[in-house]
């Protein structure tokens, strides 16, 4: 199986080691990930704010830059929907048959990280170690977009020596949403500290989630607060071992 790895841009810019862990992850489980190196956005900040125009030759290079992989896994619920729901909306709007080809072909290969080892590779048990105590943090597009469920909880259920809590409302939304958190920051921070009160109240020493968006979010206001809680993202603590 030819499997490529799409990084994301926030993972680029800011969480290289996240990357870096799902590449060490699933070699580690005998994938022989490849990374594109001609990939950029996924092109969600344009379509979500409405320029699905300007998102086309995004789209474009997407579909180009990882056909003819058998799977491409990205450590983001969030990227992984919008090119599986929405890269089909920009290139039926385009107009261009060859793009809504290509992107028909390409989006339904694209997993979110733990739909591709609970699916496609049919493992929960990945030999990981992380001697902590982690609530998990549902984000929105991975929970209502794609439909991820419980795939990432039984992956940390297997994880040696971590203890996993339950979070009060944990499928609420944290209140970043990427530009809505720019647009009404008020209202992202109070969604946001709702979900931090949460987060100190189990006791969890680690905030996990996957998608670094929301952990950006989340740990900011964590730090601000002084909480004592990290923030990791899921695949840092799979890669994890002794």
């Amino acid at each position: 199986m030819r499997v490529a790895l799409m990084v994301t841009c926030i993972n680029d810019a800011l969480y290289p080691g996240t990357g870096q862990a799902v590449v060490s992850l699933l070699r580690r489980l005998g994938v022989d990930v490849e990374f594109p190196e001609s990939q950029t956005c996924c092109a969600q900040p344009m379509v979500n704010t409405g320029y699905l125009d300007e998102a086309v030759p995004v789209v474009r290079n997407f579909v180009d830059a990882f056909a003819g992989y058998d799977a491409v896994v990205t450590p983001s619920g969030s990227c992984a929907g919008c090119a599986r729901h929405q890269h089909s909306i920009v290139a039926r709007r385009s107009g261009d048959a060859t793009l809504q080809s290509a992107v028909a072909e390409t989006s339904p290969k694209v997993y979110e990280l733990s739909e591709f080892l609970v699916d496609v590779l049919g493992v929960t048990d990945v030999g990981a170690y992380y001697p902590h105590t982690v609530a998990y943090h549902p984000t929105c597009h991975s929970l209502r977009m794609l439909g991820v469920g419980d795939r990432p909880l039984r992956l940390l259920e297997q994880v040696r020596g971590l203890t996993l809590v339950e979070l009060e409302g944990a499928d609420q939304c944290c209140g970043f949403g990427g530009t809505f958190a720019v647009k009404n920051a008020d209202t992202s921070v109070a969604m946001g500290s709702d979900k931090t009160r949460r987060v100190r109240d189990t006791g969890a020493e680690v905030l996990v989630a996957g998608d670094n968006s929301c952990l950006t979010h989340l740990g900011g206001l964590l730090t601000r607060e002084r909480a004592g809680v990290r923030t990791v993202h899921l695949a840092e603590i799979l890669a994890a071992t002794e």
